[in-house]
């Protein structure tokens, strides 16, 4: 129901990083395209693109990490009351986070820095962000978040894609796609990218190894083994984390951020 798909270059593809002195690391060594099937749709592939991989061309090193740093975010849970909040988009929010931040609240927080994280708006709009998978490097990029769910038996992940096409770079998903996934699913999906992007990276490691790095390539080929070894506890350290989230707060801003300032203010009186 829902996979992190990916393919690497082969290895005497892959780009060198340095210009006059050329050099590879691990990070660089996963040059590859890469996508995402939920639910019958293929994210991430590119429309206007005539080329056997019709996908988001770049490092995959890049996703892995960004999907083990969204997880644990993604795995806790939002509340009935938050799901409003969490399944709109910032565009339909009744103003900007920090315009509408202003010294003199009614609420109590007012002569706070707005740009300081603890003021309710802020939090609630960082508490959003935060299930937004990073696709920032791209151009054009879409907008690709996820948010769990649990209503008694029913324990869901939404995968929730918004694009606009500018005529030039498009994906055939087209403008929005909103899918629910078993959460069970997606943590697998997590794990299966962790574990093929490790099984096939030790590969490459032990294919340079043998071989003695790339013609012309400064590596360092007992750094890569390490940086290997490093990276294979990676996913283990982030599912580690829990997020503290302060669901009063995030309650206050988010109703604030809807346009019901009032409510807000009675939510924590």
């Amino acid at each position: 129901m829902i996979g992190f798909c990916f393919e690497l270059y082969p290895l005497d593809k892959v780009s060198s990083w340095g210009g006059d002195q050329p050099t590879l690391h691990w990070f660089g060594l996963t040059e590859g395209w890469y996508w995402l099937e939920v639910g019958g749709h293929q994210l991430l592939r590119r429309t206007r693109l005539e080329h056997p991989h019709p996908y988001v061309d770049y490092y995959l090193a890049r996703l892995w990490e960004d999907v083990n740093v969204l997880t644990p975010d993604v795995l806790e849970p939002v509340p009935a009351d938050l799901q409003l909040f969490i399944a709109s988009d910032p565009a339909q929010w009744a103003c900007d986070p920090l315009a509408f931040v202003t010294v003199g609240d009614e609420d109590g927080f007012g002569g706070i820095d707005p740009n300081v994280p603890d003021h309710p708006v802020v939090m609630a709009a960082n508490w959003h962000g935060a299930h937004y998978l990073d696709l920032g490097y791209l151009r054009n990029a879409p907008s690709l978040r996820f948010w769990r769910t649990v209503r008694g038996d029913s324990d869901e992940i939404t995968v929730d894609w918004r694009h606009e096409d500018n005529g030039e770079i498009g994906f055939i998903a087209g403008p929005a796609v909103r899918v629910c996934v078993p959460t069970a699913a997606y943590v697998e999906a997590v794990y299966a990218l962790d574990r093929e992007l490790m099984t096939v990276m030790l590969q490459r490691v032990e294919q340079l190894e043998r071989r003695g790095r790339l013609p012309g390539v400064d590596l360092d080929l007992a750094w890569l083994r390490r940086e290997h070894e490093d990276r294979a506890h990676w996913l283990a350290k982030n599912l580690n984390r829990t997020p503290k989230t302060d669901w009063d707060a995030v309650r206050q801003g988010a109703r604030r951020l809807l346009g019901d300032p009032h409510q807000a203010s009675a939510a924590t009186a």
